[in-house]
């Protein structure tokens, strides 16, 4: 599962609801971050009200935080929480980043300087009890230059906002052996109008960040499919609708693409709320995978 609901829920209902993730069965549940609570804290507060499931970042923005308090975090963590914590790097979007007062340049430059400096930082600074093991990491990936940082740097890449065709060059681009995890928007309804309107929440948020569009571009969309919200083909493609049935057929495109898991985005009609009855309608279909 993926969600960037989290931010809305007061910190009880965030464990309630986690602990209810972990045990319906769900293997890794991934969240992100925007301009809520950091996401290395969200990360404990799941970790610590769960047995069992993998959290993910997907992702902790690089230029939100210098190499080695990333280090420290992602190290702490994986001491005390032992193969369950995964982390997502990303460097977000320039307008994210202003709002942070931070310099958002050359993405792929941005991204192989704090690598550099955040395994140095790892191997040379951090002195509190280390985990065991080297601790894994993914990137946020959609062009080919930063899926092949990914192959080489990291242990795989996220994707977000991608039809199973990119899915299959992602893969392509990584190679066998690397991890791949796309995320997969989806709304639990059947009515096409009302479901439309709730995915158009959705796209019509990210079809204003150029990172987003310029990779839809890529796979046949135009400027007419881009605009305002998105048109019904392009939504359609990016937020799938109808019953379990049909998140499985996407699901299992992205499998047969080259996905190692596809992380479900399950959109909620209440702005502020989270899908929890869809997360469990959804269980004994999708934990049958």
């Amino acid at each position: 599962m993926w969600s960037g609901q989290f931010d809305f829920s007061d910190a009880a209902t965030v464990r309630e609801a986690v602990a209810e993730l972990d045990g319906l069965g769900y293997s890794t549940l991934w969240t992100g971050e925007v301009k809520g609570r950091e996401v290395l804290v969200t990360a404990g507060l799941m970790l610590a009200a769960t047995s069992r499931i993998t959290i993910a970042t997907g992702i902790a923005q690089i230029l939100a935080r210098n190499p080695l308090t990333m280090a420290a975090g992602q190290l702490a963590l994986a001491e005390a929480y032992p193969g369950r914590f995964l982390l997502g790097l990303g460097v977000s979007h320039a307008e994210l980043m202003r709002i942070r007062g931070a310099t958002y340049a050359k993405p792929l430059g941005q991204m192989r300087a704090y690598l550099d400096e955040l395994d140095r930082m790892a191997a040379e600074q951090y002195r509190a009890v280390p985990p065991e093991g080297v601790q894994p990491r993914v990137l946020a990936a959609l062009g080919p230059k930063m899926l092949g940082l990914a192959r080489e740097r990291a242990d795989g890449a996220h994707t977000y906002f991608v039809p199973p065709e990119h899915t299959a060059d992602a893969r392509a681009a990584l190679g066998p052996g690397k991890l791949l995890v796309p995320e997969q928007a989806f709304v639990l309804h059947r009515d096409a109008s009302e479901a439309r309107e709730l995915a158009r929440r959705h796209t019509g948020s990210y079809l204003r960040l150029p990172n987003y569009t310029n990779n839809l571009r890529r796979y046949g969309f135009t400027d007419d499919d881009l605009a305002g919200t998105g048109s019904d083909r392009l939504v359609d493609t990016i937020v799938p609708w109808g019953d379990a049935d049909v998140l499985l057929g996407r699901i299992k495109e992205h499998l047969d693409a080259g996905a190692d898991q596809v992380a479900v985005q399950v959109l909620d009609f209440d702005r502020r709320g989270l899908p929890r009855w869809q997360w469990r309608e959804l269980a004994p279909a999708l934990l049958s995978l």
